[in-house]
């Protein structure tokens, strides 16, 4: 079956809602943290390890598969899911944000698709709408997203216009050649933070009923704050409240609240194995590095109440001790640590709606949390 979204309670001061995600590996409640392994896996974790910390849906990257181990193979082993050994429900995103990085100018934006080279080895490639949704069928993955543009932050109300107008082209091209009758497809809605670009993309992606909504444009380079809640404010009250609500790229605890006030029910970001990679950790009253001297003798977890492997089996010293060493296992805690942090942010926002709380726990939350604490 494709994914069912059921919408159970509104938070009576907020837009934020609580639901349920049905799908072929079961029903996983929103707001949720989509944990991201770009190459079918997440960085220095089992499967099995992410999955013990919670998580619902994972990610995958289309333009990195497609370049290895491709997709042919990928469909080969039975699809991501088998390849991966995940025994849950996968989004892939659609290749885009990476091609558009990868561009080197305007002119490598055609009508067609993008002209690029591949960041392994210099090859020319060429990605088009239909390539995209083509090799994310074969990935069989349960969530595909449409093939969209990705503007700079920087791009002009006109430029953006004619971007939001192409990307409407190329999400109704995907569209049709969308051919996996178990697999979900999501429209991306763009526009920057102007309120007529974002109405403009919302209206007319809806129209063509797709099985869920994204919010792309506010995690690419440069986007403010300010610029990401307008890109949500300016798109929700156009998306079906039978639609799960998708923003794309945000990761920051902070920025995840505020979306979920807003009314978003589904986000993904690299950032919590990406800090850990540089020993950072989550904690409720801020960002803390263990590489700080002060950690040498800190023999308690990261944080007193988290419940997740790392803080019920090991301390901020022996972390300290690992990362200082060089030894990989120290970033393998930390992720562990910063993935559980954001699905378990997500599960106390659940519990909020359900209590029409949801003000006061973004209240309470800022409080505590300071992102330059350390």
């Amino acid at each position: 079956m494709k994914i069912k979204y059921e919408l159970h309670k509104k938070d009576k001061n907020t837009l934020g809602r609580y639901g349920t995600l049905h799908t072929n590996y079961g029903s996983f409640e929103t707001p949720m943290f989509m944990p991201v392994g770009t190459l079918a896996n997440i960085k220095t974790l089992t499967t099995d390890q992410v999955k013990a910390e919670g998580s619902a849906v994972i990610l995958s990257n289309t333009y990195h598969l497609w370049l290895r181990p491709g997709a042919d193979i990928v469909e080969k082993a039975g699809g991501l899911h088998k390849f991966m050994n995940y025994d849950g429900p996968i989004l892939t995103d659609s290749g885009g944000f990476q091609v558009f990085s990868l561009a080197k100018n305007k002119k490598d934006i055609v009508e067609e698709g993008v002209h690029f080279k591949s960041h392994l080895d210099g090859k020319k490639l060429f990605l088009t709408p239909e390539l995209s949704i083509q090799i994310q069928n074969k990935l069989d993955s349960d969530i595909a997203m449409s093939f969209d543009e990705c503007p700079p932050a920087s791009a002009s109300h006109e430029y953006l216009k004619n971007s939001v107008e192409r990307t409407l082209r190329w999400a109704a091209r995907g569209k049709a050649v969308h051919s996996n009758p178990n697999q979900s497809l999501f429209g991306i809605i763009q526009g920057g933070a102007y309120e007529d670009l974002r109405n403009f993309s919302a209206i007319e992606t809806v129209k063509m009923d797709f099985d869920g909504y994204s919010i792309g444009g506010v995690a690419n380079d440069g986007e403010s704050k300010e610029d990401m809640y307008k890109a949500i404010d300016y798109s929700i009250p156009y998306i079906p409240e039978n639609k799960p609500r998708y923003l794309m790229g945000v990761g920051d605890p902070i920025d995840i609240i505020e979306g979920v006030i807003r009314g978003v029910d589904m986000f993904d970001c690299v950032l919590p194995t990406r800090i850990a990679r540089h020993a950072n950790a989550f904690t409720r009253k801020g960002k803390i590095n263990l590489r700080n001297a002060k950690f040498k003798e800190d023999f308690t977890p990261i944080e007193e109440h988290c419940d997740c492997y790392t803080c019920t089996h090991y301390t901020k010293a022996y972390i300290r001790h690992l990362v200082t060493s060089g030894e990989a296992l120290g970033g393998s805690l930390l992720s562990i640590h910063n993935i559980r942090f954001l699905i378990r942010l997500t599960e106390d926002l659940r519990e909020a709606i359900k209590e029409d709380r949801l003000l006061e726990y973004k209240e309470e939350f800022l409080k505590e949390y300071n992102w330059k604490h350390d």
